[in-house]
């Protein structure tokens, strides 16, 4: 844009930034870099959540649904995840202003909840599905992680026996021509997805995969057991009732890390059972999310959070 007028960029940038632009005359400019709220834009469905905005430093975003991540959708950013602070500033505003909240989704985290029952309590409280499918997924890869470690090992071992021997080293090789490593490594993406998404590929690697590695298997249908619930059942009661079933199969199953994720979810219960009501996710937040970083990305980072922040509410708020 500079060069198009023959001006230098960095000075254009600064001329918009201290002159053309009203950034010098914002009223939310003393605070902004701790806290804005805009409770015009508070609506009946709210979500919450933490993104980074710059060098890993988090900051908590409260979204208007309905405005469907355009003008309007930002209720309230505060650096940091402190619910003291957030608490504090979010209680400023009126109380008939915060009881019009039905509904808020957010996920697993115990602070997001205590600043959502304190703050918002006439909302019902809504945990993620997929931060809680999530859990899951991660367990089941740390099982494979942990057979890909062993299966580098006894590579590394069996290459070391060959070179003592002084022969030629030649991996084992099953059906589809990977190795035992390449079958570990290269199962990644297909435990992330249903059966019914695998690729022909997918498949026969999945095979192999689950007839070495028992416990794989197992750990998949685990978590393709949780995703049918929330896929499937149609009312509270059934939830309630398929997820006990579920919980008999973690318990048989043995594995730690599932068991883990069982009791994450029985003391998380009714805000996970609160999603078959209007099963509402916390997706619009997410997508939030991504609109900053690549809202981050076009200006090639951020080196004025405060001129980032007047310009990110400026469009969204």
């Amino acid at each position: 844009m500079g060069g198009f007028y023959n001006v230098d960029g960095k000075k254009l940038s600064r001329q918009y930034r201290d002159h053309l632009s009203e950034f010098k005359d914002w009223k939310q400019k003393p605070h902004a870099k701790q806290w804005l709220i805009f409770p015009e834009n508070i609506g009946s469905y709210l979500s919450i959540d933490e993104t980074a905005l710059s060098k890993g430093e988090l900051y908590t975003i409260i979204t208007n649904k309905k405005a469907k991540g355009k003008k309007g959708s930002i209720v309230a950013i505060f650096a940091g995840t402190k619910v003291s602070t957030i608490i504090e500033q979010l209680l400023k505003l009126s109380a008939k202003k915060r009881a019009k909240v039905k509904e808020i989704t957010l996920d697993i985290a115990n602070s997001m909840k205590t600043i959502a029952k304190k703050c918002f309590p006439k909302a019902i409280q809504v945990t993620d599905r997929f931060h809680v499918q999530k859990l899951a997924l991660e367990a089941l890869q740390d099982i494979r992680i942990k057979h890909r470690w062993d299966a580098i090992d006894l590579e590394n071992q069996e290459i070391k026996e060959a070179k003592i021997d002084n022969k030629i080293y030649k991996p084992q090789l099953f059906c589809n021509e990977d190795t035992r490593k390449q079958l570990l490594a290269r199962s990644r993406y297909l435990l992330y997805k249903a059966p019914q998404n695998w690729t022909q590929n997918q498949y026969e690697r999945s095979k192999i995969l689950f007839q070495e590695y028992p416990d794989i298997k197992t750990a998949f249908n685990l978590v393709q057991g949780l995703r049918t619930i929330f896929n499937t059942a149609k009312s509270l009661e059934i939830a309630y009732t398929k997820l006990a079933h579920w919980y008999k199969d973690v318990e048989q199953s043995g594995f730690r890390a599932f068991n883990t994720i069982a009791n994450t979810i029985t003391l998380n219960y009714i805000s996970i059972l609160n999603y078959f009501i209007n099963r509402s996710t916390n997706a619009s937040a997410e997508s939030f999310n991504a609109k900053i970083k690549a809202f981050r990305a076009q200006f090639r980072g951020v080196k004025n959070i405060e001129f980032f922040l007047f310009r990110l509410t400026t469009i969204f708020a």
